[in-house]
């Protein structure tokens, strides 16, 4: 007999889909959108939709492990929950007494998005004084830094609130691959009501190609694009100047010392696009009359990244449209959902600690001193493959005096290092409560079926560790529906005032606040052309545009820019496990211009080198002109076993952002040659994997 459960997609996503997984036999047999969900309505994306492949995969590890062999080279040999537990408690503590709490470092993140099964992991080594993982540096601390600055730490417009919207502007995100449920909302309204969708984004994209205007900028000019515009819309009398002056702050500076460089001519000499097209783009901004942005993380993961988006983020300040229902920015929603995530993620332990930044692991497993980093636990993420400066991170997980536990659901790069493996049970095989960070909905997410072997859900592993490690804390004895309810122990907003009965039933809850226009929360109250705090940072405090020297140089030595962009198949290497997936999207490739292409003597389908100051890698090459000449394209975060060699981030500088000390992906310059036979190790066989 099958049976369905309600369930809740816990991958790195803003759409948190709600699911319905099929079991029989206790086995989930097929997973399927929830077609009783208002927002993510039945349908789930072509990943999600073969994780009944990825529970039941053949490659996942069953058993706790301990390493046989070499760090690196993957031996190992089983051993008991017990056993390792024990061990790793009595690590530790040794650990502690020679060298204090600040040579621990947890590592949990994104893999597993349930509130508690990747907060309480952070919670037992806050309780413990360890050091303190920078998380999301890799990803999103540097947008979320330019949004707090510029609009104040809370939740963007409603993807919903584009049933109200003329207009919409994709800057940044290829929809279709990692929002596929508001392009879906959007495309419905342009079929029913016209809506107008404009894609800025230097590649050529599914969702570009199925736009009604896109404009393939070059990589790291969206702060100049964005200017551009707000000089047109002053210059043609579309700036909102009853919003100006009631709901932002220096704009005056801005209109007086930074819009008269950025002419039409200029702008298009800057960003590599047509002065029609820009003309073209603030046209149809400045007339809509609710012009929804849904701004993309990509553009902030380069040296001005932050600068990028807080000047995108200003244009519905200068139109007025944060002022209407269907207007304004999305960004991401997290911040509106007042939780006290406090209770789960810091139950006790010191107010501050040492940080550790999540890019720059591999400089502080080499490096840091009083005392080193001596043991390391990771779970929900793959540093050795997502990290910049990879060969650091290998460099500094192959240390013989690093005790490190791996806890994942497959034997990952970063687990081929580990001193003990532990099995993970994936988001099918646990409960939780989620919270989306792309639009306005929480739900609790049932288990669908037990963990796989003997594997265990990180929330029992925190637990089992804490007990061990002679922690008291409430939290690590409840059980994961009692632990979800300390969240909402003195939370604020719609979240806080959920019915629990209708919560733990797993009925979807829509937490957003009733709409008044979009709030802001800066220092001000308004929305800030001018930032008092970025003033404080020796930033320019008001929004800008201007070259970086170090890019400059880079670029002079080597001729092409990188763009890395989520895979269709294989976005990241949680998908890995499945080889179904792994076919679809292919060997691990770059994407080459064909004018590009043709000047080195390269052709579609050649095994390539790719390679700068840092490194080399061989990927399989694509010549398409879906991107412009100068650029080559890396789709995905793959293994290093499924390319010819290495992985792209081996090439990656460990360079800050200008906010929020985030990851700099995007000013990456390379080259690309002939891969000689025999030039590095062969990759294993891409179907054995």
């Amino acid at each position: 007999m099958v049976k369905s459960v309600r369930v809740v997609c816990a991958h790195d996503c803003p759409d948190m889909c709600s699911l319905i997984a099929h079991v029989e036999d206790g086995k989930v047999v097929r997973v399927q959108g929830d077609p009783d969900h208002p927002y993510t309505a039945g349908f789930a994306c072509g990943k999600v939709n073969r994780d009944a492949d990825l529970v039941n995969s053949p490659e996942r590890i069953t058993t706790p492990l301990k390493r046989s062999g070499p760090k690196g080279s993957g031996q190992f040999r089983p051993i008991t929950w017990d056993d390792a537990l024990d061990e790793i408690a009595a690590r530790w503590k040794a650990v502690i007494a020679e060298s204090g709490p600040l040579a621990l470092l947890g590592y949990a993140y994104s893999a597993h998005q349930g509130l508690m099964n990747r907060g309480l992991v952070n919670g037992l080594f806050h309780a413990l004084g360890a050091s303190r993982l920078q998380a999301g540096t890799v990803c999103d601390t540097c947008c979320e830094v330019a949004w707090d600055t510029t609009v104040g730490p809370v939740g963007g417009a409603d993807p919903e609130s584009v049933v109200h919207s003329d207009l919409v502007i994709s800057w940044g995100a290829d929809l279709a691959a990692t929002n596929v449920h508001f392009w879906a909302l959007a495309e419905t309204q342009r079929k029913q009501r016209g809506v107008k969708i404009i894609v800025i984004d230097p590649r050529r994209t599914r969702s570009a190609k199925a736009a009604d205007l896109h404009l393939p900028i070059r990589i790291g000019t969206d702060a100049a694009l964005a200017l551009g515009v707000m000089h047109i819309l002053v210059r043609d009398k579309l700036a909102n100047r009853d919003y100006i002056a009631k709901h932002t702050l220096g704009f005056d500076k801005v209109e007086r010392d930074i819009l008269p460089k950025f002419t039409p001519a200029r702008t298009a000499e800057i960003t590599g696009l047509d002065v029609n097209d820009i003309e073209t783009l603030a046209a149809m901004y400045g007339r809509a009359k609710a012009a929804l942005i849904r701004l993309g993380e990509g553009m902030t993961r380069l040296t001005h990244g932050g600068q990028a988006l807080r000047t995108v983020a200003l244009l519905p300040g200068v139109s007025g449209h944060y002022g209407v229902e269907g207007g304004g920015a999305l960004l991401l929603t997290a911040a509106s959902c007042d939780l006290n995530y406090a209770a789960v993620r810091k139950p006790s332990g010191p107010a501050t600690a040492r940080q550790v930044n999540h890019l720059r692991l591999g400089e502080e497993l080499l490096n840091m001193k009083d005392p080193p980093i001596r043991a390391l636990y990771i779970s929900a993420n793959n540093p050795a493959v997502t990290c910049p400066e990879v060969h650091k991170v290998q460099k500094g997980l192959a240390r013989e005096d690093l005790f490190t536990v791996v806890h994942d659901p497959f034997m990952t790069d970063t687990a081929k290092y580990a001193d003990i493996v532990l099995p993970a049970a994936s988001y099918l095989e646990t409960d939780d409560l989620y919270r989306a960070y792309g639009a306005y909905w929480m739900q609790w997410g049932q288990k669908a079926a037990e963990p796989a072997g003997q594997a265990r859900s990180n929330v029992d592993v925190a637990q089992a560790l804490a007990r061990r490690m002679g922690l008291t804390d409430k939290v690590f004895t409840l059980s994961p529906q009692n632990v979800a309810k300390e969240l909402f122990k003195g939370s604020t907003g719609p979240a806080a005032k959920a019915d629990p009965a209708r919560l733990f039933a797993g009925e979807p809850i829509h937490i957003k606040h009733d709409w008044d226009g979009q709030p802001f929360k800066t220092p001000s109250g308004k929305l800030e052309f001018y930032s008092e705090q970025l003033a404080r940072q020796g930033l320019s405090p008001v929004p800008d545009w201007q070259p970086d020297p170090v890019e400059a140089e880079e670029a002079a030595t080597w001729p092409l820019r990188l763009l890395t962009a989520p895979g269709y198949f294989q976005a990241h290497t949680a998908f890995s496990g499945v080889g179904f997936l792994r076919e679809r999207e292919g060997r691990p490739f770059c994407i080459l211009h064909p004018e590009d292409a043709r000047k080195r003597g390269l052709n579609d389908g050649d095994e390539v080198r790719v390679f700068n100051g840092r490194g080399e890698i061989g990927l399989m090459l694509k010549v398409a002109d879906e991107i412009q000449p100068g650029v080559v394209l890396v789709p995905g975060q793959r293994p290093t076993g499924e390319a010819l060699s290495g992985t792209i981030n081996m090439l990656c500088s460990d360079r800050y952002s200008d906010m929020g000390e985030g990851a700099t992906y995007q000013s990456t310059w390379l080259e690309v040659g002939q891969w000689k036979p025999g030039q590095s190790g062969a990759a294993l066989n891409f179907q054995e994997r």
